[in-house]
């Protein structure tokens, strides 16, 4: 510790003599206890500084310095792994946050029934449940194991005790809002709680080379809750994200200090447990024996991993003066500049007075502008009621002048759409190198995607009186 002295200034300050409130100036009436002629001076106030104190490690050049201790040791789920840079580093401390009920708890409980071993002690701690819930989820996902230690507390000393009785290599606190330390004012999840309980684990960790993966909430707004510093004081912040309602589940890096943030890893959620999905395209897709009007395949990417996904949409004549326009898993404004792009663009009218409804497959949601083109045909062949070409993808980016444009990793999103049997694919131009036995067509604008769908059956509506003549 610093050693702090004293120092005066000559700075005069003042005092009541009456109730000893103090001032920098003097003034006539004490406004503390509202009497006259009480304030006088007593003294400069103390004024503190620092001086240099002991260290407790030298300083080292860059080079000197030990790189083996932060090794990463697999947490045995490869997919959370991926996400984390290869694994969970001494010391580190992980932050993962989500809605409640998208399947935190179920993911770490996993996690803490592998990494346990004989040398690697994991210790679980609960304050949102009791130990028997916990045990319970456990036999239902098999998460048992003799080295993983199972806690209940909502007491920051106890947890603290727990880590010197069971001394563990991982700890999981479960979740960061509902521990309080007893010398904190304010109730459990406050900002000065929350802010007290992860600095005194985070204190902890660094100390004795333990990992910790804390659980924290959210808001309505999908933000992490509590204090900000939260986020800057962890090492690594990770977003579980998935619909309640669909099997996936997806995990994002936010901040990574040990790896790269643009990971992602996917699960899927069902009554055994929590599974990772190395090849999670599946989810996402459709298989029929013949193709149908209204549906495209595209290629999304998340993070660096692409996923090929299905577009649907649907048509119908509307019952009323204003048709309806209803999405799921796509952003309304893209669907919407699509429609305007088709009917001023493509030359295609019939979509202005219909019903229409577009969504994804499998509950991923397709928020990219790479996923353009293929909403963009897959209501064009919903309005025209004729398929699309089967085994065909389609990517790229569509302005508002109708030009197709160039995005990112393209050759990765080909090399995965040949990898799962696709053969044709409707790209902007100079995709780079292109899979063998791949075919491919390079498309400028609408009007060139718009050619793949068969002359015969396309239902192009006249647009005004000119075009009619």
């Amino acid at each position: 510790m610093a050693a702090r002295t004293k120092t005066t200034k000559d700075r005069p300050s003042y005092r009541c003599t009456e109730c000893g409130w103090q001032t920098a100036k003097w003034l006539g009436r004490c406004p503390e206890c509202q009497a006259w002629g009480t304030v006088e001076e007593y003294g400069a106030p103390a004024v503190r500084t620092t001086t240099p104190g002991r260290v407790t490690t030298s300083a080292l050049p860059i080079g000197q310095v030990d790189g083996r201790q932060a090794t990463a040791r697999s947490t045995g789920v490869p997919e959370l792994d991926r996400v984390l840079g290869g694994g969970l580093v001494p010391g580190a401390v992980v932050l993962l946050a989500g809605e409640p009920g998208v399947g935190k708890s179920t993911l770490l409980l996993d996690v803490a029934a592998k990494a346990a071993s004989d040398e690697h002690r994991t210790l679980y701690v609960t304050g949102e449940e009791s130990a028997s819930q916990v045990r319970m989820r456990a036999d239902r996902i098999k998460a048992i194991d003799d080295h993983l230690y199972l806690a209940a507390e909502t007491d920051l000393a106890a947890v603290l005790g727990h880590l010197d009785a069971v001394k563990p290599s991982l700890l999981i606190l479960d979740s960061v809002q509902t521990v309080a330390s007893p010398e904190i004012d304010g109730a459990p999840g406050g900002m000065a709680q929350v802010r007290e309980v992860a600095g005194a684990l985070i204190r902890a960790s660094k100390e004795r080379g333990m990992s910790t993966l804390l659980v924290g909430h959210v808001t309505k707004d999908g933000a992490i809750a509590g204090p900000r510093l939260l986020e800057h004081l962890v090492d690594v912040v990770l977003s579980f994200e998935g619909d309640r309602h669909a099997r996936l589940r997806l995990v994002r890096g936010i901040k990574n200090r040990y790896g790269a943030t643009d990971e992602v890893g996917c699960f899927e959620l069902h009554d055994e447990g929590i599974t990772g999905l190395t090849d999670p395209s599946g989810l996402f897709l459709t298989r029929r024996a013949e193709p149908v009007p209204g549906t495209c395949l595209t290629v999304t990417l998340e993070g660096r991993r692409p996923l090929v996904a299905e577009v649907q949409a649907l048509t119908v004549d509307s019952q009323i003066p204003s048709p309806r326009r209803t999405t799921s898993g796509l952003e309304t404004s893209r669907v919407s500049m699509m429609l305007a792009v088709l009917e001023q663009r493509g030359r295609i009218s019939a979509l202005g007075k219909r019903d229409i409804y577009s969504a994804t497959v499998g509950g991923v949601k397709l928020s990219e502008p790479a996923a353009d083109l293929a909403i963009a045909l897959a209501l064009a062949s919903a309005a025209s009621d004729t398929p699309l070409p089967k085994n065909l993808v389609a990517i790229g980016e569509v302005g508002l002048a109708g030009e197709v444009r160039r995005v990112t990793g393209v050759q990765r999103r080909l090399a995965e759409a040949h990898r799962l049997g696709f053969t044709h694919a409707l790209v902007p131009g100079d995709p780079g190198k292109i899979p063998s036995g791949m075919k491919v067509l390079e498309v400028a604008d609408i009007g060139d995607a718009l050619r793949v769908l068969p002359r015969s059956r396309r239902r192009e509506a006249p647009r005004d009186e000119e075009d009619r003549r």
